[in-house]
């Protein structure tokens, strides 16, 4: 549906009512990335959090600045797809969202903290990705900039 609109200036704007596939997905990555950031901020102000990581230190038989490595390497790829969505180009930018997609859901579902909060974000995250994904598989036509 094209409608137009007048801008602050005066002048008429045609509008497809449709969203670039590149803003789209970079907005969605946005969200996932605010999500995965606070979710582990909540998770420090719970008593006795630290100590879990301590165990899964041990447990995994690596240290826990080692750990902390992982997660921000994991924290980067969101943060990285923000600009590499808006800037790749097609089908290389396809390719990219849907195996950063599939590999933060793994990591975030593999990730998982028995804390109500973190369930709750957990789902967001992946609800976002999954929508990541599926406009990025959808997406096969280079030429038309939005997806239907």
């Amino acid at each position: 549906m094209n409608t137009t609109k007048v801008s602050p200036l005066g002048t008429n704007i045609k509008t497809t009512g449709k969203i670039d596939t590149k803003v789209l997905l970079s907005t969605l990555w946005i969200v996932v990335m605010i999500n995965m950031a606070y979710a582990d901020i909540l998770s420090l102000h719970i008593p006795g959090a630290f100590d879990e990581v301590a165990k899964t230190s041990v447990s995994t038989g690596t240290s826990i600045p080692q750990l902390m490595l992982g997660g921000a390497v994991m924290l980067e790829i969101p943060i990285a797809m923000i600009l590499l969505s808006r800037v790749l180009k097609f089908k290389v930018n396809r390719w990219a969202n849907l195996i950063a997609g599939v590999i933060t859901i793994a990591y975030v579902v593999g990730g998982r903290a028995p804390y109500p909060h973190y369930t709750f974000i957990e789902t967001v995250e992946v609800v976002c990705m999954l929508l990541i994904v599926w406009f990025a598989w959808k997406c096969t036509n280079p030429e038309v900039q939005t997806c239907r």
